[in-house]
């Protein structure tokens, strides 16, 4: 179903929404499972799909006996037979378009994999920076939880109506490790956090200028969750062809 007009007041207003239980823990399942066979080697890469290990990982810091914890994310979904159902899910389509309209193209997918024993913390940012489509307000992030996502876990947190703030100064963070393009945003009052607690299916709706990030993960196993942005046909960029690059896809009414 779309949105409301009170979740879409929220939306704007705030510069995130949380929709519960909007993708069944069944499809989340298949989803989980199909990254975890792909990275141990069941699967194989679908075309544009790479895989991210973190960066403690790979500079020998920590060795790990089980390949799924050395991975930090898997990226570009588009053109996988499984995760392109995520890209594609009706329910999940339906309240994105509640606010960019009915043509929407899918850029950016993620499946996150937040591992334990790592410092693994993402600072805050805007999506923004790391894209060149505009305008803002035509971007719209998706984030959904395949499992529980809580502050032990490493949640997301936002600072909300960030997102009116307008595009913030981003530098790499001095910390210990930081994963490749992990910029942040160094001078805010983190007091405003919102850690924003989901279950499985609960899907984060959110402007790509909200300012976000999130923590370490102080559990046994990984915080896994499944993400992709959308844009709608009104966004421009310099790349007159960004529609055709392999790394959008446009979703079929």
């Amino acid at each position: 179903m779309p949105l409301s007009s009170n979740q879409i007041e929220t939306y704007w207003r705030e510069g995130y929404l949380v929709v519960k239980r909007l993708v069944a823990e069944k499809q989340l399942d298949t989803f989980s499972s199909r990254f975890e066979d792909i990275i141990e080697g069941r699967a194989h890469l679908s075309p544009m799909m790479k895989v991210m290990k973190d960066v403690m990982i790979v500079k020998g810091h920590l060795k790990s006996d089980d390949p799924i914890k050395e991975v930090n994310k898997l990226f570009s979904l588009e053109n996988d037979p499984v995760f392109s159902e995520y890209i594609s899910h009706p329910e999940l389509t339906s309240v994105v378009r509640s606010l960019l309209g009915q043509t929407i193209y899918s850029l950016a997918s993620n499946v996150f994999n937040k591992p334990p024993e790592i410092d693994g913390r993402h600072p805050m940012h805007q999506d923004l920076r790391y894209f060149k489509l505009r305008p803002a307000d035509e971007i719209v992030g998706v984030w959904t939880s395949i499992g529980t996502a809580n502050r032990e876990s490493g949640c997301l947190s936002v600072i909300a109506g960030s997102h009116k703030l307008g595009i913030q100064e981003h530098t790499l963070p001095e910390w210990d490790y930081i994963n490749h393009g992990f910029y942040g945003i160094q001078h805010l009052d983190r007091e405003q956090r919102v850690h924003v607690e989901m279950g499985p299916g609960d899907t984060l709706l959110f402007h790509p200028l909200l300012v976000h990030g999130s923590g370490s993960n102080r559990t046994s196993s990984c915080r896994r969750a499944i993400s992709v942005h959308y844009a709608s046909d009104l966004c421009v960029s310099d790349n007159k062809n960004w529609r055709e690059t392999g790394l959008t896809r446009k979703i079929a009414d």
